[in-house]
C-alpha cells in the first residue's frame, strides 16, 4: 500500500471540497446581498412615491384657502411649508444635493440652465401645448419629516411642489388663471397644474403631475356669471399621472 499516494489523494479531495464550499458560500452571500439591495431599492422608491403623494395633499390644503390662484402662478404666494428661498442647493440626509433652480428649469425646458420664453413655449412630447405650456414655479418644498412635524412622517424624502397654469386653457397666457378670449368659456378657469417631485435615499425619485380645480370654477362653467355657487369652494382632482 502506498500511504503517501493515498494521503495526497485525500488532500486533493479536501481541497476540492473546500473550493466547492467556498463557491457555494460566495453564491449565498452574493444572492443575499442582491436581495437586500433590491429590497432597499424598493423601499426607498416606495418611500419617495408616498412622500410625493403626501406633499400633494399638503399643497392642496393650502390652495383650498386661496380664493385667487394668480399669486401662485406669478410666484408671490407659496405654501405654508417651505424651507427658505425658492432657489439654491439643498443637502439630503444621505449627503446628496439638489439645486431647486435647476429642478425648475428642467421641468420648464428640460435643461438645468435658465429657460427662454421660446424654450418654454416649445412643443415637446411632455409639453405639447405651446404657448399654454405651464410655467412651473415653486409652491412648496422641504424635507417631508420637517414639514409635517417630527413623528408624523418618518421619511427622509425631500419634496418639491411646482405650480403652473392648467394647459387646457385657451388664452395663450400661462401667467394668469382663466383669462377669457372674446367672451368664450375658458376650460382652464379656476384650474391649476401641479408637478410634485420627491427625492429619497440612494437616488430614489418619483414625479407626479396632477391637475386640480376649484369646485366653484367648475360649477361656474355651467351657470351664468350672476348666479352664486351652491356651496363653498373646495379643490377637486381633475387628472393624475405618474411621470417617473
Amino acid at each position: 500500500m502506498d500511504i503517501g499516494r493515498e494521503d495526497g489523494a485525500a488532500v486533493v479531495v479536501a481541497l476540492m471540497a473546500s473550493g466547492l464550499l467556498l463557491v457555494l458560500g460566495t453564491g449565498v452571500v452574493l444572492t443575499t446581498t442582491a436581495e437586500t439591495s433590491i429590497a432597499a431599492s424598493f423601499r426607498n422608491g416606495s418611500e419617495a412615491f408616498y412622500a410625493a403623494d403626501a406633499a400633494f395633499e399638503l399643497a392642496v390644503r393650502d390652495l383650498q384657502n386661496l380664493a385667487d390662484w394668480n399669486p401662485v402662478l406669478d410666484g408671490s404666494a407659496t405654501s405654508t411649508f417651505v424651507d427658505g428661498g425658492s432657489t439654491g442647493s439643498r443637502v439630503l440626509p444621505d449627503g446628496a444635493t439638489l439645486d431647486l433652480g435647476q429642478l425648475v428649469n428642467l421641468a420648464n425646458c428640460q435643461k438645468a440652465t435658465a429657460c427662454s420664453v421660446d424654450e418654454m413655449n416649445a412643443v415637446t412630447v411632455e409639453r405639447p401645448w405651446g404657448s399654454n405650456n405651464p410655467r412651473w414655479r415653486p409652491y412648496a418644498y422641504g424635507n417631508l419629516s420637517n414639514l409635517v412635524g417630527t413623528g408624523t412622517a418618518d421619511s427622509s424624502a425631500y419634496v418639491l411642489v411646482l405650480a403652473g397654469d392648467d394647459p387646457s386653457e385657451n388664452d395663450g397666457d400661462p401667467t394668469h388663471d382663466g383669462l377669457r378670449v372674446a367672451g368664450e368659456p375658458n376650460p382652464g378657469l379656476g384650474a391649476l397644474a401641479l408637478r410634485v417631485e420627491a427625492f429619497g435615499r440612494r437616488g430614489a425619485h418619483h414625479a407626479l403631475e396632477i391637475a386640480v380645480a376649484r369646485t366653484d370654477a367648475i360649477e361656474a362653467q355651467g351657470r351664468g356669471p350672476d348666479v352664486p355657487p351652491s356651496s363653498p369652494s373646495s379643490v377637486r382632482v381633475l387628472s393624475w399621472r405618474h411621470v417617473r
